[in-house]
């Protein structure tokens, strides 16, 4: 089958920050693979605050949104794309493009649902493999003809991600050069590291001069508040920001530390520190998950790692 030139793409990915996050190098590539191609990503509500900041995407679609729409006028908004690469496979969004008609439309053959919804099954698969998952995307863009798989050394360099700068009014002339953001929960995206030895890294900081915001929603908050040290250097700001707000907070920050999580993946994006914390149980290790960017570094035995090791590994 001859494949149509490719002028509009659109990228289907309706998980999670941190995998969402990781899906800005094939975007990039893509990008300048198909000089003049329009890149339109599909991702969920809460996730398109980060999507807003890849560089390469000229618009975004909103799953929820879509999910409202009668079947007529999500067809026409589906409608003149060339291809869909589904990164995640919802079987929903599989449906709509194949009604919508999406002449290519790359879905892994490990799913059976894209075996009747997609036109276009490589075989690959992400749980087995000791590729990163940046570089897994890149399975479903070569079946449209991106050429290869770039290796990590050219992933974790990967940049344009370009933050909106909303600042809320009482930061917009804060001093974050000091600050180290601590996010302690994962909503169950990785293995978590004891707030009591959170509350003591963060004691470690403020001796060597930092300022330490303890962050997440509020109902994480709930959970660990009350085992935040009192010092007028750590603050709890759990429950204060959109994510928009996070981004921005984030971008102008020193460092962050968590787990694997979103944040720590959105930290490697905004191209400051981001120490993550792992264990080296496949397939939740670094080698898979650890955070693009110029300045991320990951830890690994999450189960032995000290507070000093981690207050030692920020430059």
């Amino acid at each position: 089958m001859a494949k149509p030139r490719l002028h509009k793409i659109l990228i289907s990915r309706t998980d999670a920050i941190g995998d969402v996050s990781l899906t800005l190098p094939v975007c990039v590539a893509l990008k300048q693979q198909f000089p003049g191609v329009e890149l339109v990503y599909l991702c969920r509500s809460y996730t398109s605050a980060v999507v807003a900041c890849f560089e390469p995407i000229d618009d975004i679609l909103v799953y929820e949104e879509l999910a409202l729409l009668p079947s007529e006028e999500r067809l026409q908004k589906l409608q003149g794309f060339t291809a869909v690469l589904h990164l995640f496979p919802n079987k929903t969004v599989a449906a709509w493009c194949r009604d919508a008609r999406i002449p290519l439309r790359v879905g892994t053959a490990h799913r059976l649902h894209h075996w009747w919804t997609c036109n276009l099954l490589p075989f690959f698969s992400r749980k087995r493999s000791d590729l990163h998952e940046a570089q897994l995307n890149f399975y479903l863009a070569k079946a449209i003809g991106y050429p290869n798989i770039p290796n990590w050394l050219e992933i974790k360099q990967t940049t344009s991600f370009k933050v909106k700068d909303s600042l809320p009014v009482d930061f917009q002339s804060y001093d974050f050069s000091k600050v180290i953001l601590i996010h302690p929960k994962s909503n169950g995206s990785g293995v978590e590291y004891p707030i009591e030895k959170y509350a003591e890294l963060s004691l470690l900081l403020v001796e060597k001069g930092f300022e330490v915001f303890f962050t997440g929603t509020e109902k994480e908050g709930q959970l660990f508040r009350k085992q935040i040290p009192k010092n007028a250097q750590i603050k709890d700001v759990t429950g204060l920001w959109d994510l928009k707000t996070f981004i921005a907070i984030i971008s102008k920050s020193k460092a962050l530390i968590a787990c694997s999580t979103g944040p720590y993946h959105l930290a490697g994006l905004c191209q400051i520190q981001a120490i993550g914390l792992f264990t080296n149980t496949r397939p939740i290790h670094p080698g898979r998950w650890a955070a693009i960017g110029p300045h991320s570094k990951a830890l690994t035995e999450i189960e032995t790692i000290s507070p000093q090791q981690i207050a030692d590994a920020l430059q």
